[in-house]
């Protein structure tokens, strides 16, 4: 958080109004109904913005939807699969997720997954790996009513290489999550997939409807202080965006986040 502090209330009518933490649906923008607050986008929570809470102990991953309703007021999140990585095939365990976001009026949208292998591994062996590896995770979002998983295209090589090597991890496991009606969404994240022009190449390349991007605001470190202009990255990503990651740091007194000028970030997205 930044030195400043902000009001709460502020902060949250501030990210409402900008659409911090904002959803897409699988068909498009996910916009909020007439009788809703006038927001033309809905706000999810990922979970990793409470990733220390939960790291600590000091927040329990089944009380992660309810802890978004009634200290956030919001009404959707995003899971990390870190924070249940040993129970992607435990339908008790998924099933009571599930029973707790519905008893909080709260809907689950994607899993983000990490940790399962590279899908753009140079080794034909250790990317089918990857990618069988994922298969749980799209089965358990079936399961939460979700509508994407969201995933990692890191690889090595060449430029060329690694847009062949992440296209065909990632083809594989679209065609997997085809028949359960998920979305592979891919968030830039480091390496090559901080760089926009190749992500979108990468998207292009697998070629099929249910595999897009994740654009996040704040994540164009490609190494170490090498980062991509953000707003390119954005523009570049967003014609294959199924969902948008408004990633927030720090603030100023008046709640603006400091790193990103979300009027000019979210023209874009609504210029895409």
């Amino acid at each position: 958080m930044s030195p400043h502090a902000i009001d709460r209330r502020c902060f949250l009518k501030t990210s409402s109004a900008a659409a911090a933490g904002l959803t897409l649906a699988a068909s498009g923008l996910t916009t909020a109904r007439a009788e809703d607050a006038q927001q033309l986008f809905q706000i999810s929570l990922a979970e990793w913005s409470l990733h220390r809470t939960l790291f600590d102990g000091k927040l329990d991953h089944l009380d992660f939807a309810k802890t978004a309703k009634e200290d956030f007021g919001i009404s959707a999140v995003e899971y990390v699969n870190q924070f249940f990585k040993d129970k992607g095939r435990d339908t008790n365990y998924l099933n009571e997720m599930k029973k707790r976001a519905e008893d909080h009026g709260v809907k689950n949208l994607l899993i983000m997954i990490d940790g399962e292998g590279r899908l753009g591994d140079p080794d034909d062996g250790k990317r089918k790996e990857a990618v069988e590896n994922h298969h749980q995770w799209v089965e358990a979002a079936k399961l939460l009513g979700c509508h994407s998983i969201r995933v990692n295209a890191a690889s090595e090589g060449t430029y060329d290489e690694q847009v062949q090597r992440a296209a065909d991890g990632l083809r594989q496991l679209s065609q997997f999550a085809k028949p359960y009606g998920l979305n592979v969404i891919v968030e830039n994240h480091g390496g090559l997939s901080s760089n926009g022009k190749w992500l979108a190449k990468v998207i292009q390349t697998v070629g099929l409807d249910n595999c897009g991007t994740l654009p996040d605001f704040g994540n164009f470190r490609l190494d170490g202080d090498n980062w991509y202009d953000r707003y390119q990255g954005v523009t570049e990503l967003m014609p294959h965006a199924k969902a948008v990651s408004a990633k927030s740091h720090d603030f100023d007194r008046q709640g603006n986040e400091t790193h990103t000028d979300y009027r000019k970030m979210m023209k874009i997205v609504l210029d895409a």
